[in-house]
C-alpha cells in the first residue's frame, strides 16, 4: 500500500482520505467494542479510515468526529455501513471440509434417525455471511437425509450484517466466484449449469434455510436448543472476554451432546471449555455435565 502522507498525529493517509487522528481510532474502537463486540487492531488503522472515509465523503460529514456522533446517535441506517466497513466477508462453499466430513460421518446420520422419530433437528450457522456456509449445511444435511424435508429439520443462518444476507437470501453468485473443494460437491448446491454467468443455489437447499439479522453480541431471540452450531470465524474479531461470554452463550443453547465448530484460528479455553471437550480439529461437543477441565490445564 502507497502512502501518500502522514497526518498530524502520525497515522498513515492514502490520497483521498479524510485525516484520522489516534483518537478518531480510540473513538471508532470503542463504538465498535460497545455495540457488535468487535475488538479493532491498531493494525487495521488505515484499512478503516480508507474504508469509513469513503462513508464521511457520501454523507457529507466534516470528519471522524461528527460520524461518531451519528453512529452515537443511533442512526441505525449507518449502523449498517459502520458494521460492513469494519468487517471483512471471506469465505467459500465448503470452507474447512474436515468440520462437513465430520458432520456428515458422525452427527447427521444420527440426527436423521432422531427426525425419522419426530425430533426437532436444528443447525445454526451463527455468521453466516453471504450464504454459503448455510447452503452447504443444506447440502450435507440433504446428502444424508435426502427426504430431511419431509421432516422437521431447520438451519438458521444469521449474520450482524445487512449485506452480506441480502446477497445469502437471493441464493445466486457469480461463476467466478464460486470454489469448491470437489466438481461432486458443487452439484450438490448448483441443480444446473451457470446461466449469465451467474449459478443458483438448488431450491430443495433454499427451503431449508432460514436467514435472520442476529447480533451476537446483543441479547439472542432464540427459543429452543441446538444440535450443531458452526460459529466459525467470528470470534477472530472478539477479545478474550468477549469470545468466552460467546463461548458460554452457545453453550446455554445447545443440546448436551450437541457439537460446536469454529474457525480454524480459534480456540475455546479457559472457563467455558468446561463446557465442552475437544473431539476433532476446531470441533467441540457440549457435556453432559460441566468439567474441570481449565483447572486440570491450569
Amino acid at each position: 500500500m502507497t502512502q501518500h502522507g502522514q497526518i498530524s498525529a502520525g497515522l498513515p493517509t492514502r490520497q483521498g482520505d479524510i485525516p484520522f487522528t489516534e483518537q478518531d481510532f480510540r473513538d471508532i474502537a470503542a463504538l465498535a467494542k460497545a455495540e457488535y463486540g468487535l475488538h479493532l487492531e491498531p493494525a487495521k488503522k488505515v484499512a478503516i479510515q480508507s474504508r469509513l472515509s469513503r462513508r464521511i465523503r457520501a454523507l457529507g460529514l466534516d470528519g471522524f468526529a461528527d460520524y461518531c456522533r451519528r453512529i452515537a446517535g443511533g442512526d441505525r441506517e449507518e449502523g449498517d455501513h459502520f458494521i460492513t466497513a469494519l468487517t471483512t466477508n471471506v469465505t467459500h462453499f465448503y470452507r474447512e471440509l474436515h468440520h462437513f466430513t465430520m458432520l456428515e460421518r458422525d452427527i447427521l446420520p444420527k440426527l436423521a434417525d432422531k427426525a425419522r422419530r419426530g425430533g426437532k433437528v436444528r443447525l445454526w450457522s451463527a455468521g453466516c455471511s453471504t450464504g454459503q456456509e448455510p447452503y452447504s449445511i443444506a447440502g450435507s444435511v440433504l446428502a444424508v437425509f435426502p427426504e430431511a424435508a419431509r421432516h422437521d429439520v431447520k438451519i438458521l443462518a444469521t449474520d450482524v450484517d445487512p449485506q452480506v444476507l441480502r446477497i445469502a437470501e437471493q441464493g445466486a453468485y457469480e461463476a467466478d466466484s464460486c470454489q469448491f473443494p470437489t466438481p461432486a460437491l458443487q452439484a450438490r448446491i448448483f441443480s444446473s449449469a451457470a446461466r449469465d454467468g451467474r449459478c443458483e443455489v438448488r431450491p430443495d437447499l433454499r427451503a431449508l434455510v432460514t436467514f435472520r439479522r442476529l447480533n451476537l453480541n446483543a441479547p439472542w431471540p432464540i427459543s429452543g436448543r441446538f444440535d450443531v452450531i458452526l460459529c466459525r470465524n467470528v470470534a477472530i474479531y472478539f477479545d478474550r472476554d468477549t469470545q468466552d461470554r460467546l463461548w458460554t452463550r452457545a453453550a446455554e443453547v445447545l443440546h448436551p451432546g450437541a457439537h460446536l465448530f469454529i474457525g480454524h484460528s480459534e480456540r475455546i479455553a479457559g472457563a467455558p471449555l468446561d463446557l465442552f471437550e475437544n473431539v476433532g480439529v476446531t470441533a467441540y461437543r457440549r457435556r453432559e455435565t460441566p468439567g474441570t477441565q481449565h483447572r486440570k490445564e491450569a
